[in-house]
């Protein structure tokens, strides 16, 4: 009985986490589908005002409220395994506070420091406006976590993964919207005064963007509160039969708290504070450059294009390989090295079958998908775009082996290494800057070498503790074998194509397709995946059975 009962539960963790995480896919889908109208609306340098916001509202969130569902959903689904309701709900109200007090805090610092980091830091005295539009959201959120947190713990992720998708949802909606109502007025005013070119626009249309984050976190609030609410009469219920005995303070269950969340912030922290200092760098080394001006489109070409671009394969590479680390986990608790080594191996591998291709078909095709995507002149972006596509090779495997290492409880390592690839980078971003005279580019070098000394130290620790060793024939060479075949072939239908039809939409469209069928079967008939890895691919069964009645396998 007992046996059965641990079985449910660990059928309920994975359904659970299952839900989460496919929430989790289509949150960030969303969230890169709606960035493209938005950089066509308020241009590069509203994207940089908006780039430079976003830095450090995303600080302000960590150090805030970004820890507050994880410590929450900890210290409530601890107490009510052992039945103790009251001081579930104690824990609530604790962390409510907490919430109210940091959040404030947090709100407070952007709202009347906004001016201070636009002008001193960032030498953007327009991203102000983005900055303090952004400055209540970091007190909502910080809400938003703790009811998260608090239906975590109570073991639903249903209401969290519901609140992600609407809070995503409204904020595309609003973001493009108010973004574009907020830019074509400040536009009409710009031309009244005949200061057309002044920023003005441009800065307004990114306040607008970032209101849209807070319609979406204050929409994703009301829901769950909607759904507190109507659950609340049962949670009372089980707070007046408790009978569990001691009642823990106030006091010691914020001192609990404060200790749970500070951890997670610390390494948090280290993880993305890098966006803030390359920002800060980099615009004072074009002021000291006398280039100021110039930054904030280049900067905002950088956050708005080419970030965006090479986000969209490594978010399809880290949700296909991550769907793999909860079974290392579970070889790690029982101890099975060998299968520990095995499942890391297909994460990698699964993880490079996506990331190669796309990093070939985004150097050939460079040009057609920024100018599908992208209005205006986009050389700059398409050049970012050649140069940078590296990336995501190197950060889809620093990703996938990070999860690795936390899955066999090695949860420090990715911290250090992180660290010490964070200097690196800072050291390789001032040698591009100033020894190599490379501009906004030094920033693109510079983020592909953090991801790559991340990658080498992991790969150290993984032969350290694992005793692995990288495959390289199945994982590296056929896929690049493919990819390089699928790239000529891509290159070479768009050229026939646009000079067929002379259609930038049909020919990239096209092109892409006909890589991806070129690609698939090549990767089959190389024998890079075969039948038992496919099946273990999240629809890979599927997949199988369309392969075999075409009589690929």
């Amino acid at each position: 009985m007992e046996t059965r009962s641990r079985k449910k539960q660990a059928s309920n963790f994975v359904i659970q986490g299952s839900i989460l995480a496919a929430a989790s896919i289509i949150v960030r889908l969303i969230g890169i589908a709606y960035r493209i109208p938005m950089v066509n609306i308020i241009g590069d340098e509203g994207m940089g005002y908006y780039g430079t916001a976003f830095n450090v509202y995303n600080i302000a969130l960590l150090l805030s409220s970004y820890s507050l569902p994880l410590a929450v959903s900890k210290m409530v689904s601890a107490r009510l395994a052992g039945k103790q309701y009251r001081n579930a709900e104690r824990i609530f109200k604790s962390a409510l506070f907490y919430a109210t007090v940091v959040g404030a805090a947090a709100a407070a610092i952007i709202w009347f420091g906004a001016d201070f980091f636009a002008r001193e830091v960032f030498f953007m005295p327009y991203a102000s406006f983005a900055l303090k539009t952004l400055a209540p959201t970091v007190w909502i959120m910080a809400y938003l976590g703790v009811f998260r947190g608090y239906f975590q713990g109570r073991g639903t992720m249903v209401p969290t993964a519901a609140s992600q998708i609407f809070e995503q949802i409204i904020n595309a909606i609003v973001s493009v919207a108010a973004g574009s109502i907020l830019f074509n007025e400040a536009l009409k005013t710009e031309i009244l005064k005949e200061e057309t070119g002044s920023g003005l626009s441009n800065a307004w249309g990114a306040a607008g963007g970032t209101i849209g984050t807070g319609a979406g976190a204050l929409t994703a609030l009301l829901f769950l509160l909607l759904l507190f609410f109507l659950c609340r009469s049962s949670f009372l219920r089980q707070v007046k039969r408790d009978r569990s005995g001691r009642l823990e303070s106030y006091g010691t269950i914020l001192r609990v708290l404060f200790f749970t969340v500070v951890p997670v912030i610390l390494s948090s922290v280290i993880y993305n504070v890098n966006s803030v200092l390359d920002n800060g760098i980099l615009a004072y080394n074009f002021s000291t450059a006398g280039r100021t001006e110039e930054f904030t489109a280049l900067w905002g070409i950088y956050t708005g294009k080419y970030h965006l671009l090479i986000n969209v394969p490594m978010a399809m590479s880290n949700a296909l390989s991550s769907s793999l680390i909860p079974s290392i986990s579970q070889a790690a608790a029982v101890g099975d090295r060998r299968m520990m080594r095995a499942r890391t191996a297909m994460a990698i591998r699964f993880s490079c079958i996506i990331a190669i291709p796309s990093t070939v078909g985004l150097t050939v095709l460079a040009g057609p998908v920024n100018n599908l995507l992208f209005s205006g002149d986009n050389s700059v972006a398409i050049q970012m775009t050649i140069y940078g596509s590296l990336a995501v090779v190197f950060y889809s495997i620093s990703t996938v082996t990070n999860a690795v290492l936390q899955g066999i409880d090695k949860m420090r390592l990715p911290i250090i290494h992180a660290l010490i690839s964070l200097v690196l980078h800072l050291a390789a971003l001032e040698l591009f800057f100033y020894g190599f005279d490379l501009g906004i580019y030094s920033m693109v070098y510079a983020n592909i070498l953090f991801a790559v000394f991340m990658c080498i130290l992991n790969a150290v620790s993984l032969k350290k503790h694992l005793k692995y060793r990288q495959e390289i024939r199945k994982t590296i060479l056929l896929p690049a074998a493919a990819s390089a075949v699928m790239g000529a072939a891509a290159f070479g239908a768009y050229q026939l194509f646009y000079r067929v039809c002379g259609s930038n939409l049909i020919s990239t469209v096209f092109s892409i397709l006909l890589a991806i069928l070129v690609y698939g079967v090549l990767l089959i008939k190389f024998g890079c995946l075969d039948q038992d890895e496919l099946r273990r691919m999240p629809g890979g069964t599927r997949l199988l059975g369309l392969l075999k009645r075409v009589r690929l396998m």
